[in-house]
């Protein structure tokens, strides 16, 4: 059996992430897709869907 890990830190960054997209959603729409890689994979690390080691 593994160990619980924390995912509080892939969550801020997840928080972070969306931010990020949301502001760039309203802001500069042509970049709204440069932030989505990072909000979708902090997103899954943080409900531990992928795990890197």
């Amino acid at each position: 059996m593994e160990a619980q890990q924390s995912t509080g830190k892939y969550w801020f960054l997840f928080f972070f992430w969306l931010a990020i997209l949301i502001v760039l959603l309203f802001v500069y729409r042509e970049f709204f897709w440069l932030a989505l890689p990072g909000a979708v994979t902090y997103f899954s690390r943080a409900m531990n869907l992928i795990d890197f080691k």
